[in-house]
């Protein structure tokens, strides 16, 4: 892999994309949490930018939406195209800005190639239907673009997390305002942007600005950008859908969880902790999917355990530019100590560490915890970090009813020896996801994923019917030969 500097352009330095990179004169600086180190400046947006985006790319869009679909599709495909061909003009970044490890990036690479060609397929998919009518006409509803569709994304899988709302969007004709989060500007945001422009992307159909949450806010409530696709936590989802439900806009908001992982007493102990260690400790547990709740049988719990807390001990952890380390750090000092705090707090309380625990500046060591009780802030919040808090159960009734109460329903994994009795042991768990022995961090640009209760509202992502359903309206059209006549 080459490094950052290697592999940087000096485009985006200081700019905003609106199909070309536009020096501003407010700045954001782009740290690697790694090292401490500045790697680049980015121009920062504000209400003034989004204002004359606005305007642009609505006058952009129309334009798009009139050219043929296979025009739309050779844009995306040619950005899969040159992303195959140097993966690293986006890896790289993954690695310095987010803190990936190698093996990470790479695997969002090429979620985020995936994306792009299913995106192009969607351009050509059917996009209505012809309905039955009373009267001697042709009757159809058809979708159209919703206009300009705003995206907020974040900054654990930036890049994926942006493409897979930009790519559809503008494969079904819209234009695109992205906001990625400040502090992965370049993998969230301006690279993705410099792939498209290369591929052909007209200017105007996207822009990128990046900002914090005063412009996020105005994004929510500016009146011509009628869609908002926003990836984040519960809590800002709320605050978002409070804030935009006035104004009736299209809202998909993909939200946090609190992914149960359930061990039942026939499964195969080894294979159930290096799942469950994959699922926590995955980019340092930094995935809205993490499995951050470890449910296992009693008669199976103790050698679970032993071999997660072994598995967590010898993970190696440090700066992600060294292909030796499979995790790096945590993404900022704010979020570390909030991990610290949940941990140390959970052991207040009667939790024992069986590994981990600690942290050199952002690198935080695998961790597992048990002794926990249900109701331990450990067990019932959305960690975000490398954490793995294991609760034991007797009945399979007790382990579906601790998973059901927690106020999110983003994805279960069971694992276990008779797969059909966990297919249909799905029907009693409310989750947008159920991966039979597998972990729960999972996802694949054809599937329409997406949670329930607080994981989500408004949609999935990915699939036809979903992205048609999130990023178009439908539209009735009547067409007869002959003008009605009426009795006055």
């Amino acid at each position: 892999m080459t490094t950052t500097a290697d592999s940087a352009t000096t485009a985006w330095r200081d700019a905003l994309f609106d199909g070309a990179f536009r020096a501003v004169s407010r700045t954001l600086t782009v740290v690697s949490p790694a090292t401490g180190a500045v790697l680049d400046t980015v121009g920062e947006a504000g209400t003034a930018e989004l204002e004359t985006a606005v305007r642009s790319a609505t006058a952009a869009q129309q334009d798009w939406a009139a050219r043929t679909y296979d025009e739309r599709v050779a844009v995306l495909l040619r950005a899969a195209q040159l992303l195959g061909e140097n993966p690293d003009r986006l890896s790289s970044w993954l690695v310095a800005e987010a803190g990936s490890g190698q093996g990470k990036a790479a695997f969002e690479v090429g979620l985020v190639k995936s994306e792009l060609q299913e995106s192009a397929a969607l351009a050509a998919h059917p996009y209505g239907e012809m309905l039955r009518s009373g009267k001697p006409r042709l009757s159809m509803a058809r979708r159209v673009p919703v206009g300009v569709v705003g995206v907020i994304s974040p900054f654990n899988f930036p890049a994926i997390l942006s493409m897979r709302s930009v790519a559809p969007a503008l494969a079904l004709g819209n234009a695109v305002i992205l906001k990625p989060d400040p502090r992965t500007s370049i993998s969230g945001g301006l690279a993705l942007a410099e792939l498209l422009r290369e591929a052909g992307l007209p200017a105007g159909v996207l822009h990128v600005l990046p900002g914090g949450g005063e412009l996020g806010a105005a994004m929510v409530e500016h009146p011509r950008i009628p869609c908002l696709s926003f990836t984040g936590s519960t809590a800002a989802g709320r605050r978002i859908a409070a804030a935009a439900g006035p104004l009736l806009k299209k809202l998909h908001l993909e939200l946090g969880g609190n992914n149960a992982l359930l061990v039942l007493p026939d499964a195969d102990v080894p294979a159930a902790a290096s799942a469950g260690a994959w699922g926590s400790f995955l980019h340092q547990g930094q995935i809205c999917m993490t499995t951050g709740r470890h449910l296992v049988h009693r008669s199976v719990a103790e050698e679970y355990v032993a071999a997660l807390a072994d598995t967590a001990r010898h993970i190696p952890v440090g700066d992600p530019t060294d292909p030796g380390n499979a995790l790096g750090p945590i993404i900022d000092a704010g979020q570390r100590d909030r991990v610290h705090g949940l941990v140390t707090a959970a052991v207040e309380a009667g939790a024992t560490v069986a590994a981990g625990g600690q942290f050199t500046d952002l690198f935080y060591r695998p961790t597992v915890l048990t002794g926990l009780t249900p109701d331990n802030p450990a067990w019932t919040e959305e960690i975000f970090g490398p954490v793995a808090p294991v609760l034991v159960y007797d009945t399979v009734e007790e382990a579906v009813d601790i998973i059901n109460a927690s106020e999110y329903g983003l994805s279960v994994g069971i694992l276990t020896g008779d797969a059909f009795k966990a297919y249909e042991l799905a029907d009693r768990i409310v989750s947008g996801a159920v991966h039979i022995n597998d972990q729960t961090v999972d996802d694949e640009a054809p599937i329409p994923f997406g949670g329930l209760k607080a994981s989500g509202v408004g949609g999935r992502f990915g699939g036809p019917t979903a992205n048609l359903d999130t990023f178009t309206e439908t539209q009735w059209i009547t067409v007869q030969s002959e003008i009605q006549r009426y009795p006055f």
